[in-house]
C-alpha cells in the first residue's frame, strides 16, 4: 500500500461496538482489538491490543450520555495519538451535546463548541458525524468534518412506501429546512408546526401551518428525546384529517417515558437509525442502519475519493 493510504482499522468505544461491529463487516476488515481496565471508582483506561502505528484508525463512538461515552472516546483518540496513528477519525454517529450549540440565555456553556475543541486537543484528525443538531457546529472544528446524512438511507425507504398524496412535516420552525429539502426530493407538500415551550422537553402550545386533511404525513428530525413532540404533531394532525402520521427521526434518544408516549400516540410508525441502541423493542419503532452508509464513507476516505455523491440533500 503506498504512503498515501495507510492501512485502516477499526475501533469502538462500549457502548458503540455494536454499530461498529456492522460497519466493519460492510467495511470489510474485522473490529481492531480493545481492552478497557476499570478502577474500583468507576475511572477506567483504554489499551489498544495492537499496533496502530503509522496506521488510520477509525473510532466509531455516539457520544449519548452517560459523559462516560465521550470521555472514553477522548482518552482513546490521546491513546491512539501516542501509540503514533498517523490519521485519526473520530466517527460520532450522534454527536451528543449539539443541542448546546450557542448562548440562549445569560450565562450557560456552548456544550458543543466545547466538545469540539475536546477532541481537536485530544488528537482527532478528522471528524465523521450524521445529522448533526445544528449545521454551524462544523464551524466549531479546524479540522475536516464529513457530516453526513440520514436522508441517504431514509429517502429510498419511503420511497418504498408508495404513499399517495404524501406531505412532509417538521416538527417545529427550525426543521423547516430539513423538511423542504425532504419535500424537494419527494415532490410533496409540506407543513410546519409551530411550538412554545414552557421549559425544556415541555411543550406548552401547538398550531399547524398548513393543511394535512386527506394526507399521508411523514414528520422529519434530527432527533427524538422524550417524544413529546412528535406525539403531540401526529395527535393534532389526525385531529385535522390527515390520513396517517409517520415520523423519521435520525437518532433515538428515547429517553424518561418516550417509548409510552410513541405507543399511545397517534403515530404508525417511528422510523430511526442505529446511531443510538434502543432500550427496548417496540412495534411501532423500525431501526435502519447507517452502519453500510458509514462503512462506505470510510472507504471513500480512505482512498482519497469525493463523498459529494453520498449527499442526498
Amino acid at each position: 500500500m503506498s504512503h498515501l493510504e495507510p492501512e485502516a482499522k477499526i475501533f469502538a468505544c462500549s457502548e458503540s461496538v455494536y454499530l461498529a461491529e456492522i460497519i466493519a463487516k460492510e467495511y470489510g476488515i474485522p473490529l481492531g482489538k480493545m481492552t478497557m481496565a476499570k478502577y474500583s471508582d468507576g475511572e477506567f483506561q483504554p489499551s489498544y491490543e495492537e499496533s496502530i502505528r503509522g496506521l488510520r484508525v477509525f473510532i466509531v463512538c455516539s457520544t449519548f450520555p452517560s459523559a462516560d461515552n465521550l470521555m472514553e472516546l477522548l482518552l482513546m483518540i490521546d491513546a491512539a495519538k501516542r501509540a503514533s496513528a498517523r490519521h485519526i477519525t473520530a466517527v460520532i454517529p450522534y454527536f451528543g451535546w449539539a443541542r448546546q450549540d450557542r448562548k440562549d440565555k445569560p450565562r450557560v456553556p456552548i456544550g458543543a463548541k466545547l466538545v469540539a475543541k475536546l477532541l481537536e486537543t485530544a488528537g482527532a484528525t478528522r471528524i465523521m458525524t450524521m445529522d448533526l443538531h445544528a449545521d454551524q457546529i462544523q464551524g466549531f472544528f479546524e479540522k475536516p468534518v464529513d457530516h453526513l446524512f440520514a436522508s441517504t438511507i431514509f429517502l429510498p425507504y419511503v420511497k418504498s412506501l408508495n404513499l399517495e398524496n404524501l406531505t412532509i412535516a417538521s416538527p417545529d420552525m427550525g426543521g423547516s429546512k430539513r423538511a423542504y429539502a425532504y419535500s424537494k426530493y419527494l415532490e410533496s407538500d409540506v407543513v410546519i408546526c409551530y411550538k412554545q415551550r414552557k421549559e425544556a422537553n415541555i411543550i406548552d402550545t401547538m398550531e399547524l401551518i398548513g393543511e394535512v386533511k386527506g394526507r399521508n404525513v411523514i414528520l422529519v428530525d434530527d432527533m427524538i428525546d422524550t417524544g413529546g413532540t412528535l406525539a403531540k404533531a401526529a395527535d393534532l394532525m389526525i385531529e385535522k384529517g390527515a390520513l396517517s402520521v409517520r415520523a423519521i427521526c435520525t437518532h433515538a434518544i428515547l429517553s424518561g417515558s418516550a417509548y409510552e408516549k410513541i405507543e399511545n400516540s397517534k403515530l404508525l410508525e417511528l422510523i430511526v437509525t442505529d446511531s443510538i441502541p434502543l432500550k427496548k423493542e417496540s412495534n411501532k419503532i423500525r431501526v435502519v442502519s447507517c452502519a453500510p452508509l458509514f462503512a462506505e464513507v470510510m472507504h471513500m476516505v480512505q482512498h482519497n475519493n469525493s463523498i459529494s455523491g453520498k449527499f442526498l440533500m
